[in-house]
């Protein structure tokens, strides 16, 4: 492509935090000086974190590009910098277009403002000339849904109508590039699909737009291309299903160190010592058994429970199958065997992420990607289909189809006659 047809040209783009360590709040002078005194003139520990360290890429016109990876990868600072929130460290950014971002929810926002007054304010932030608010004010009040409460001071709204409006009013911006971080999940299933629907409109409209999501299924259907960040770098950029595979991949590599008791998050009173399946393999319909070691590290007293979370290899949990809700508490002592068993629903073949979590008052031990079940190839239904038979949805479901008898027709009356 021609120079033309870039929308944002990144060139060694790097963001550094200074983190400082070890530093007391004191509140009061005489805390100052006990602490002068104890310290003495030492600097404080400090690192360099590098929150982003030299990207490079290109994204055209109308692309919609999705930016995926874990947690603390880099991918709101890489947001924030492309919408000039924050400054670079180094490097270069070139952004051929107005640019529009929704980053978090109610930037932009007065909370002691009404709905109404709150569209000019955000739209004027924005960048928007108020003729353009006024031409456009009643298309993003019908997108939000929140035409009701239009003359309501807006802290009084949930933060499911907070994103409404606010993504309401950043899709009707006449920007030429639009920034969408991880927001949509405020809203409801209906208002998502309006929201995809429009970033989809967009796009097709020539506008650019990169999307940040940890809802793999989103960015699949919505994105033409995306980018896997991890730890501040660009490891992957190009085909969607590429993309995602990294980011699946990710979740895989840190399990040796999180089978660690010591490694894992929680208090640690109780840590899982070992984790299995039953069988290597499943059958969609069958009964899913996983057996699992508890055993006590330090003092602890009150009962306790378990819950499973079963997801998939897109990172969507699926299932959260906690031990309260079917009345099951274990009691404390210094070593506990058990095992959870999945009924229903029917997975579909694919490989799936244990995570298992005790917990009582808080989280004592929180073990990811504890363990895999794998489930077979093979249908739980009767009759073969082809692959569209049973391409939809997350489950495979336990169902019949029956015809219902009809009544037999009454007989006509006969007709009189005189």
């Amino acid at each position: 492509m021609s120079t033309k047809d870039v929308a944002i040209a990144v060139r060694g783009l790097s963001k550094s935090y200074t983190i400082q360590h070890q530093q007391e709040q004191q509140t009061t002078l005489a805390e100052h000086l006990i602490h002068r005194a104890r310290q003495g003139f030492r600097r404080a520990e400090s690192e360099t974190f590098w929150a982003l360290n030299d990207l490079s890429f290109d994204i055209h016109e109308g692309d919609v590009v999705g930016v995926i990876g874990r947690n603390g990868a880099g991918k709101s600072t890489l947001l924030k910098v492309l919408s000039r929130i924050t400054e670079p460290t180094s490097g270069e950014v070139d952004l051929y277009g107005a640019v529009g971002s929704l980053l978090e929810v109610g930037t932009g926002f007065h909370p002691e403002l009404t709905g109404r007054e709150n569209v000019y304010l955000n739209g004027s932030i924005l960048g928007m000339p108020r003729r353009e608010i006024d031409r456009q004010f009643d298309a993003i009040v019908d997108f939000s849904g929140v035409e009701k409460f239009l003359d309501t001071p807006v802290k009084r709204y949930s933060s499911g109508m907070y994103v409404r409006l606010a993504f309401a009013v950043a899709a009707h911006l006449s920007s030429d590039i639009l920034l969408v971080d991880e927001v949509l999940a405020v809203g409801d299933a209906e208002f998502q699909r309006k929201c995809l629907g429009k970033i989809k409109g967009l796009s097709q409209s020539g506008r650019t737009v990169l999307f940040v999501s940890h809802h793999m299924q989103s960015v699949q259907v919505l994105c033409t291309r995306a980018m896997y960040l991890e730890r501040g770098g660009l490891r992957y950029y190009g085909e969607v299903p590429a993309a995602i595979d990294y980011y699946v991949r990710s979740f895989e590599r840190p399990a040796t160190k999180m089978g660690d008791p010591r490694q894992r998050p929680g208090t640690g009173e109780l840590r899982i010592t070992s984790i299995h399946t039953t069988k290597a393999f499943f059958d969609c319909g069958a009964e899913k058994t996983i057996r699992f070691t508890v055993e006590r590290m330090a003092a602890f007293t009150g009962r306790y429970f378990v819950s499973c979370h079963i997801v998939d290899h897109y990172g969507v949990t699926l299932l959260q199958c906690d031990s309260r809700m079917v009345g099951h508490w274990i009691d404390p002592g210094d070593r506990y065997e058990g095992q959870f068993t999945l009924r229903t629903p029917w997975l579909k073949p694919n490989t799936y992420r244990v995570d298992l979590f005790v917990c009582s008052a808080g989280v004592i031990d929180s073990f990811e990607h504890a363990c895999q079940i794998e489930v077979a190839p093979l249908l739980p239904y009767p009759a073969a289909g082809n692959t569209e038979a049973t391409s939809g949805g997350l489950v495979f479901a336990d169902y019949a189809y029956e015809t219902i008898p009809t009544a037999p027709a009454a007989p006509a009356l006969a007709a009189a006659h005189p």
